[in-house]
């Protein structure tokens, strides 16, 4: 009965090996089709050191052995963009002493700015926030409570926190799916924990945009030098 059990065992393992590896062949096919619907460059090898074409990403600092592939590069909207599903490794020790590795993947898009930035972090609040703010380490508060209780937001330069995000882009933001949001000096990145579906990297262009393109113009015009 043990090997019958085994090779049944085995035979599910592999069936769900090629599942996998069909399922991953037709998402990237998708991504590749809809970087052609929008006139970008398609690749799907690995490439690493992207967390060093953007340094200041946290998210792309985590773990080791961190790789862009599926990546889609370009222009959308005259700004210039990449798009990429990403991967790092973990390390832990089981209870005999031996070293697993851990694969964690996600989904990102990084839109160039034509202004100067400030950093910024944003991302749906947690429970966890919610017992740190209790504790005392609290986040940026807004005047929409709504607002202040959905998104957890830091940086360091709260008056910037408070210049982008202002009623106009709250309401943008209501209105559009949630994502993690970071901004570096040249750049803004939006990702979650896990990969996008297709539509999603289009989603969250929109969303980048959508929020550089809510700046008031006195911000746009200190940013400018004016």
């Amino acid at each position: 009965m043990a090997p019958f059990i085994i090779i049944i065992a085995i035979t599910v393992f592999i069936g769900l090996a090629i599942l996998s590896g069909m399922m991953a062949a037709k998402r990237r096919k998708a991504i590749e089709l809809w970087a052609m619907s929008k006139s970008l460059r398609f690749s799907s090898a690995k490439e690493y050191g992207v967390n060093n074409h953007y340094p200041q990403f946290s998210c792309l600092r985590q773990g080791s052995r961190q790789y862009a592939y599926n990546i889609c590069r370009g222009e959308i909207y005259s700004r210039l963009i990449e798009a990429f599903d990403y991967h790092y490794e973990t390390y832990s020790t089981n209870s005999k002493g031996h070293r697993q590795t851990h694969h964690h993947y996600f989904s990102a898009v990084v839109i160039e700015s034509k202004l100067p930035l400030k950093p910024l972090f944003m991302r749906p609040e947690s429970f966890f926030d919610k017992i740190s703010e209790f504790v005392g380490f609290d986040d940026i508060d807004f005047e929409s409570a709504e607002f202040s209780r959905k998104f957890y937001v830091k940086a360091n330069d709260k008056r910037w926190a408070y210049d982008v995000i202002h009623q106009r882009t709250m309401e943008f933001l209501f209105s559009m799916p949630q994502f993690t949001i970071e901004f570096s000096h040249n750049a803004v990145i939006a990702y979650r924990s896990s990969t996008f579906q297709v539509v999603d990297f289009e989603v969250a262009i929109q969303v980048v945009i959508g929020i550089l393109e809510r700046l008031p113009e006195y911000v746009v015009k200190q940013l400018q030098g004016n």
